[in-house]
């Protein structure tokens, strides 16, 4: 039984088409989701052009997760079934959300204590999350301010 052998070329051709579809639909320039994702603009270029069989999975990572968030943020009711399938919503085009589905949330970071912060920091208001981080900052300024014997 011979393995399915997989045309790179066309896959890359075809996810880029759908990339750049997707940020059509929401109206930003490739500039736009370039600052969003803090990568290069010729990056998402080459991207949607189908030339990014070398592009690192993180720049295909971090521009998808920008194109995923932004489409989160519509009102579902306007979201065809093959763009929600083209971003895979729920998977890992929300990295570092909340468990959305029944799916393990996938974390951004190592650390478990950034991530429960973040999380939590997520599921607040704006009023809340200002308050958060006056707490926060607080707290860091006291810690670094108390003798070292008494952190822990």
């Amino acid at each position: 039984m011979e393995a399915e052998r997989i045309d790179w070329s066309a896959w890359m051709r075809e996810l880029g088409r759908r990339l750049r579809r997707v940020r059509e639909f929401l109206g930003l320039s490739q500039d736009q989701v370039a600052r969003m994702a803090g990568v290069s603009q010729g990056a998402v270029s080459r991207l949607e052009a189908g030339r990014g069989l070398a592009t690192p999975m993180l720049v295909v990572l971090k521009v998808h997760v920008v194109l995923g968030r932004a489409v989160a943020n519509l009102d579902p009711a306007m979201l065809d079934d093959q763009l929600r399938e083209s971003l895979n919503l729920g998977g890992f085009a929300q990295l570092g959300d909340g468990n959305l589905d029944g799916q393990t949330r996938v974390a951004i970071t190592k650390d478990p204590e950034l991530e429960e912060l973040v999380d939590l920091y997520r599921s607040l208001t704006g009023r809340q999350r200002r308050t958060l981080v006056a707490i926060v900052r607080a707290t860091a300024n006291s810690l670094v301010k108390a003798p070292s014997a008494a952190v822990s």
